[in-house]
């Protein structure tokens, strides 16, 4: 099966089997996420689901939403009051313990605050998502405030990483977040532990946060390429 179609079986099945009438739903972001967003608008056109209040984490996401009319609500919504039912994510990296590393497509800040307000917590993924370790191959992002993109760097290549300014695709110059910040790619040339540097690398002067996604462990989708969607808890 090629790859999107795997991805968008995930995100179906993911769907399908946890979310429930009346939810506060966090929608993450990003090409596997999108296929969430997507099932549960026809699900509630369908009528099979009704009353979600979604917390979307990105502009994509919440395009997404208006696209497949999912009712959106901030976080700070007296409707949602800071907690989530349920958030359904992507990601970039998947350990045998499912500690994640996710922010590639830049929006790592939000994703996180929603997963981390959230009961309970799901990632879609396919197969080519799955690692030994984290943070050699796929980097991990951190966001930074402008100002302290030099030192910041500095600070992370003392800690032995490879440290990248994401540039932008379409645009001149660097990836600018939505909340008016930059990235910067870290990879480590060593297996490391992630869960003490998501701690660590948020202590360096002016990062605002990290693409480990190490304190909440979620139950994973996996979608084969044989067709199995393995349910990894």
């Amino acid at each position: 099966m090629e790859q999107q179609a795997l991805k968008e079986n995930a995100g179906r099945a993911a769907a399908e089997a946890l979310v429930k009438s009346g939810m506060k739903l966090g929608l993450g972001t990003g090409s596997t996420a999108i296929h969430v967003i997507r099932r549960v608008g026809e699900l509630m056109a369908e009528g099979s689901l009704s009353g979600i209040l979604a917390f979307p984490t990105s502009f994509q996401s919440s395009i997404a939403c208006e696209k497949w009319g999912i009712p959106v609500y901030a976080l700070n919504a007296k409707e949602i009051g800071g907690s989530l039912d349920l958030t359904i994510d992507g990601a970039d990296e998947i350990d045998p313990e499912n500690r994640l590393i996710k922010g590639g497509g830049g929006a790592l800040l939000i994703e996180k605050l929603a997963a981390y307000a959230s009961a309970a917590y799901a990632i879609v993924a396919d197969e080519s998502k799955l690692v030994e370790n984290l943070g050699t191959a796929f980097p991990v992002p951190i966001e930074v405030i402008p100002e302290a993109r030099i030192t910041a760097a500095a600070a992370l290549e003392k800690l032995g990483a490879a440290v990248f300014l994401r540039e932008a695709v379409r645009k001149a110059g660097p990836v600018i977040t939505e909340h008016g910040n930059l990235l910067l790619d870290i990879r480590f040339p060593f297996p490391v532990d992630s869960a003490a540097l998501e701690t660590e690398l948020n202590g360096i002067p002016g990062v605002v946060e990290n693409g480990f996604f190490t304190r909440i462990r979620p139950v994973v989708y996996i979608a084969h390429t044989d067709g199995i969607i393995e349910v990894r808890k």
